[in-house]
C-alpha cells in the first residue's frame, strides 16, 4: 500500500518524491527494492546485524523503518562472504525493509592506535583478534556487495571534529578521489556481477550514496558537495564528519551550509546523529534521514528521552513513583510499567531494564519523526517544531 493514495510512487529501485514543504523541512518517500521509507526518518542502527537487545519484531513495532548495520564489523565477524552464503543481510537478520550499511569509516577512525591510512586505503588490526585487514575503497565495495544492503555507503576519511583546516581539507579531497574509486568498482560489479558464491554472481539492486566531508569549514563543505556533484549522480547523498566532537552550534552551521547547495531530488542522509533536538534541527535544515546509537546505548545505561529532557531512572525520586515513564507513549515500558519498577530493575542489574528503555527511546524517536510529518502534511511544521524545542530544552 502507498503511504498516500493520492501520491503514487513511480515502481523503480530507487526514486525519492516530496509532497509538503516548509523551508527547507520537507515530507517524502524514498523507494527502495525492499519498501518504502517515510521521511523525516530516523533509523535504528544493528552495528552487528542486529539492533542490541531488541528483536527485529520490537523495532518494527516501534515504528523501524530502514535499519543501518556496519560493513566493518560484519566483515569481521561473521565474514561478508559467509552473510552473502547465508541469503544477504536481509534473510541473515530476519528484516524484509529497507537496509543500509555504512562502510566503517567511523570505526576505522576511532582505531587510531591500531591503523594507517595512506592514499591506497586504510591498514588496520582487527580490534577482535589483532588480525592485520587492508581496507581499500575498492574491497569495501565488494564487501557491501556481498552483504547486499540496499544503501551503501562509500569509504570516506574521517577526521576529529575540531581538526583545522589544513587537515580538514586533506581528508575531504582525499575522501573524494576514494569516492570516484568506489563508483568506478560499484559499477563493475553492476555490470559484471561479483565473485561467485556457489552458482551466484548476481550483484543485487542497490545505490551507492557519497559523503559530504569538510569538517566545520564552510568553503570545504561547498568543495565537498561540487565534487559529489561532479563524480556522477547519485540516488541520494549523506552528510558525514559531524556530531564527532564539534559544538552543536558548528553542526546547525554545516548543515546551513550545505542546505542550499545539495539537491533536493534526492534524499539526505545526516550520519551518527540521533538526539531528539537535533533531529528537529536537522529536519528545519532539510535532512530526511539520521541513525545513531544513542537511544538504545543511553537508554541501557538509565538514560530515556522524554518531551521535557532526558531522565535517569536510577534517580532516588522514583524509588515509589507508579507514573509511567512518559505519559502518552504507546511503547511497552511506558504501557506496562511504572517508574518505580523500572528503577528497580536497574539498581537490580536485570537485563529486562535494559531492554525496555532501550525500546522506549527508539519509540519516542520513531513517534518524533512521524509527528513532524504529520506537522509537515498540515502545514503547521515552524510552530509545532519551535513550540516542541522550547519545551524539550525548557
Amino acid at each position: 500500500m502507498l503511504p498516500n493514495d493520492s501520491f503514487p510512487i513511480p515502481m523503480t529501485d530507487f526514486s525519492f518524491r516530496t509532497s509538503h514543504e516548509h523551508g527547507s523541512a520537507r515530507l517524502g518517500w524514498f523507494q527502495t527494492p525492499h519498501g518504502i521509507v517515510q521521511t523525516p526518518a530516523f533509523l535504528p542502527v544493528g552495528t552487528h546485524g542486529a539492533v542490541r537487545g531488541l528483536s527485529m519484531d520490537e523495532v518494527a513495532a516501534a515504528g523501524g523503518q530502514m535499519i543501518l548495520s556496519n560493513a566493518y564489523h560484519l566483515y569481521l565477524r561473521p565474514g561478508d562472504k559467509a552473510v552473502r552464503a547465508l541469503g544477504g543481510l536481509h534473510a541473515f537478520t530476519r528484516w524484509n525493509g529497507p537496509m543500509l550499511t555504512d562502510s566503517g569509516g567511523f570505526q576505522v577512525f576511532s582505531l587510531a592506535k591500531l591503523r594507517t591510512v595512506s592514499e591506497e586505503g586504510v591498514v588496520f588490526r582487527s580490534h577482535i583478534d589483532g588480525s592485520l585487514h587492508n581496507y581499500t575503497p575498492e574491497s569495501v565495495m565488494r564487501i557491501e556487495r556481498n552483504i547486499g544492503a540496499d544503501i551503501i555507503m562509500q569509504l570516506d576519511e574521517l577526521i576529529a571534529g575540531q581538526a583545522d583546516i589544513v587537515a580538514s581539507q586533506g581528508a575531504m579531497e582525499r575522501s573524494l578521489r576514494w569516492l570516484d574509486r568506489c563508483k568506478v568498482e560499484f559499477d563493475r560489479l553492476t555490470r559484471e556481477g561479483r565473485e561467485p558464491v556457489g552458482d551466484d554472481a548476481t550483484a543485487p539492486s542497490q545505490a551507492l550514496f557519497p559523503i559530504v566531508q569538510g569538517g566545520t569549514h564552510p568553503q570545504l563543505r561547498r568543495a565537498s558537495v561540487s565534487g559529489i556533484l561532479n563524480a556522477g549522480h547519485w540516488s541520494g547523498i549523506a552528510i558525514g564528519g559531524l556530531s564527532v566532537g564539534e559544538a552543536k552550534a558548528d553542526l546547525y552551521a554545516m548543515l546551513e551550509v550545505c542546505d542550499p547547495v545539495l539537491p533536493r531530488t534526492v534524499p539526505r542522509y545526516l550520519m551518527g546523529v540521533g538526539f531528539p533536538d537535533d533531529l528537529i534541527e536537522g529536519v528545519r535544515r532539510g535532512i530526511d534521514m539520521f541513525d545513531c546509537v544513542a537511544p538504545t546505548r543511553m537508554g541501557r545505561d538509565g538514560t530515556a528521552f522524554t518531551p521535557t529532557g532526558t531522565e535517569q531512572i536510577r534517580q532516588s525520586s522514583y524509588r515509589s513513583d507508579q507514573r509511567p515513564l512518559v505519559q502518552g507513549c504507546d511503547c511497552p515500558c511506558c504501557t506496562h510499567y511504572d517508574r518505580a519498577y523500572l528503577r528497580h530493575l536497574f539498581v537490580s542489574h536485570e537485563m529486562l531494564g535494559l531492554r525496555l528503555l532501550a525500546l522506549h527511546n527508539l519509540t519516542f524517536l520513531m513517534a518524533l519523526m512521524r509527528d513532524a510529518r504529520a506537522a509537515l502534511r498540515t502545514g503547521n511544521f515552524a510552530s509545532w517544531s519551535e513550540d516542541w524545542l522550547a519545551r524539550y530544552r525548557g
